[in-house]
């Protein structure tokens, strides 16, 4: 059984008192995710004991460091399901990775990539960057309920399509696309495509292999890891044919004034010193959450998030975003003329923490109508307790409008 008071015992942070006066209730983990002792823990024990840069160095410590960070890339390699450690390159989170296959892949002028009405900024400007080199963006439209026009996506296909990305699940209306489908149809157009999974990794278990993407995104600090480390998995095939966009130390073999080689995979695309206590933090967190198995944290916060929409639609003038089905973790909602940003700012008065505004999703709110919504997303620790206080505040705040 999913026991989650004893899993909020392992997230001190959860104990805290807001204002001095409401237990903390967080519900913005679409954002960022808190910390478990385990992860913390481990990071620190690092720091203190193992503490040296890795790879180049012939000492105890750094060969201590180097084991941990490629111990922690196969950790990686078993979640996602690549079929080589190759294949797994640490970045700086999602942004980093999306904005590495754009700047690298080799683009001619007048090719196009597709991307769809409901994706975050990191995954639209990435690719507008690319118009200097004459690449133009394509997009997919979705329903007024909130989920891809598979029909026009289709259409969208031409002899100047390069390449797809597209989000695993949206950060703003929760929709859980049809990626296996997706990709089925990229490839039958002989197109490459890559997986926005920074809102799916922290809650379903992914298998890169069995979704047959080509690249695939996620961040660490929203898997319960730390910040600043992020994960680009990319088919070995692909990653041979995509040049580095930075240099420095650790992507070359050799370098001269004539002539600089290129490391192999993975160490070709992670120039300089990585975040070698982060990369051990990141699997720690990915130890955490399999040993409470994918498949529970799924079907705990699908229970929350249906929970959550029944109760919230009892509030008059409600309004939430989003498909009724295929919809994980995540309520964005508007309460009759309330603006957003006085809903988030009297709900963080009652200690109950969610995000506003267009959540990097700007193109989407045009599509929505609004400049903004709240937004309510859940993590492995919260309880329909803390979903019956954000309800009950909602309410009180409607109250005083």
């Amino acid at each position: 059984m999913y026991d989650v008071e004893q899993v909020r015992a392992d997230f001190p942070i959860l104990a805290r008192t807001i204002y001095n006066k409401y237990p903390l209730v967080y519900l913005d983990n679409g954002a960022t995710t808190q910390k478990p002792r385990q992860v913390v823990e481990a990071m620190t024990e690092e720091y203190y004991n193992v503490n040296a840069n890795v790879h180049r160095g012939v000492h105890f410590l750094s060969q201590q460091a180097t084991e941990l960070h490629e111990a922690s890339r196969e950790t990686v390699r078993k979640f996602v399901g690549a079929a080589s450690t190759r294949e797994i390159i640490f970045t700086r989170g999602t942004t980093e990775s999306i904005n590495l296959v754009a700047a690298c892949f080799p683009f001619r002028k007048g090719d196009e990539v597709i991307v769809s009405e409901m994706e975050h900024h990191s995954n639209i400007v990435s690719w507008q960057l690319q118009e200097r080199r004459g690449v133009k963006l394509r997009v997919i439209p979705i329903t007024d309920e909130g989920e891809l026009c598979l029909d026009a996506y289709a259409s969208l296909f031409n002899e100047h399509t390069r390449l797809v990305s597209v989000a695993h699940v949206s950060n703003v209306l929760g929709t859980v696309n049809p990626v296996k489908t997706l990709v089925d149809m990229a490839h039958d157009h002989g197109v490459p495509i890559l997986i926005d999974g920074a809102q799916s990794a922290p809650h379903m278990a992914v298998d890169v292999q069995a979704l047959g993407c080509d690249f695939f995104a996620f961040s660490g600090h929203k898997v319960y890891g730390p910040t600043g480390v992020g994960v680009l998995y990319g088919r070995e095939e692909w990653l041979d044919r995509l040049s580095p966009y930075m240099g420095g130390g650790e992507m070359i073999k050799n370098v001269s004034f004539e002539r600089t080689t290129f490391n192999e995979l993975p160490f070709k695309f992670e120039a300089g010193t990585p975040d070698y206590v982060a990369t051990t933090g990141l699997a720690r967190a990915i130890d955490y959450v399999q040993a409470l198995g994918m498949d529970q944290i799924e079907a705990h916060e699908r229970d929350l998030t249906q929970y959550a929409m029944e109760q919230m639609m009892l509030v008059p003038e409600m309004h939430i975003y989003g498909p009724k089905q295929h919809h994980d973790a995540v309520v964005s909602f508007r309460v009759g003329n309330i603006h957003p940003l006085d809903m988030g700012t009297l709900l963080d008065r009652l200690g109950i923490a969610i995000r506003t505004g267009h959540h990097c999703a700007e193109p989407l709110m045009h599509r929505l109508g609004t400049e903004g919504t709240c937004r309510a997303s859940f993590g492995l620790y919260n309880t329909r307790a803390e979903v019956d206080a954000l309800v009950k505040a909602i309410d009180r705040v409607r109250g005083m409008f």
